[in-house]
């Protein structure tokens, strides 16, 4: 017999998609003018700033495109509904992230190698654009980024190409003073191997929770001591705990009871264990077997 109970007594704020979609025709803008700058002022790092706001650009699609999925409702074939569709677009945004990094770290090379003029003044006041307008993105999702990793993902492509208008800017400034033309494929190398190493961390998270890894702040030795507190519970095994997205942790094993128990006895002990399991784990959707003198593997992780 499977029991299964939702404890829902976590409250969420409703994340801003007005705020992706601002940020969207925003990074449009941004992509439009830094490419034909890029173009006409023959600067690397503006085309490379360019081009990471166009996969800004997607991101924020993508993630506005989650968003909006996330909050569709469950159906028959669709039990879980769309709630790891956010899950998703983080993985596609680092993934994407990365891949462009490493091509500008190719193209800065063979820039270095043979550096151009370039035209500065072009260059400076198109990175002051993307500074502004990246930096208002910036603030508009800060708070949604704090709690939810699709616009994690989204806000950290923002910031991060707010840092690396600033980074444009300055080589412009370089170039225009003291003809260090070099400058700007060094700062596209710079910039595309911070990216890397921000887009690798968040790869890495939403890999994890596309896996079902349990959580890094989860201890399933820790679970399995307070759970056996419970009066009547002899052992808990067969466990998985896991993210369905940013809001739902989920926790599904058996039950080995010392007793033949009840129904209503079962009920009350659920309800025990619920209220420990969501207070000192976080865990609000919990799916408990119950067994008493089952012939099965008792092993805390058992492969299904």
């Amino acid at each position: 017999m499977h029991t299964h109970s939702h404890n829902h007594s976590h409250s969420h704020t409703p994340l801003k998609g007005k705020n992706l979609l601002l940020s969207i025709l925003l990074n449009v803008l941004i992509t439009a003018s830094q490419v034909v700058g890029g173009l006409v002022s023959g600067s690397l790092a503006l085309l490379s700033d360019a081009l990471h706001n166009l996969t800004d650009v997607i991101s924020l699609v993508i993630s506005y495109i989650a968003n909006r999925l996330s909050g569709k409702k469950a159906s028959t074939n669709k039990t879980f509904g769309y709630k790891r569709a956010e899950i998703i677009a983080a993985f596609v945004n680092a993934s994407t992230l990365i891949i462009i990094a490493i091509l500008l770290i190719i193209e800065a090379v063979k820039r270095f190698l043979n550096p151009q003029t370039i035209e500065s003044d072009l260059v400076i006041w198109l990175s002051l654009l993307g500074i502004v307008a990246n930096g208002i993105s910036v603030l508009l999702l800060k708070k949604d980024a704090s709690r939810n990793i699709n616009m994690k993902s989204a806000y950290l492509h923002l910031l991060t190409d707010m840092l690396a208008s600033v980074a444009v800017l300055i080589g412009g400034l370089l170039m225009k003073y003291f003809q260090l033309f070099w400058v700007d494929s060094v700062l596209t190398f710079i910039i595309a191997v911070y990216l890397v190493f921000v887009g690798f961390d968040l790869l890495k998270t939403s890999t994890k929770m596309l896996m079902l890894f349990t959580p890094e702040n989860i201890d399933i030795k820790d679970i399995i001591r307070e759970v056996h507190k419970v009066s009547k519970v002899n052992k808990l095994h067969h466990i998985h705990v896991w993210c369905l997205n940013d809001d739902e942790l989920h926790l599904e094993a058996h039950l080995d009871f010392k007793e033949d128990v009840t129904l209503s006895q079962f009920n009350k002990v659920l309800a025990e264990i619920e209220a420990v399991l969501h207070e000192k784990f976080g865990i609000n959707h919990v799916n408990i077997q119950p067994e008493f003198n089952k012939e099965d593997p008792k092993d805390y992780i058992v492969q299904d």
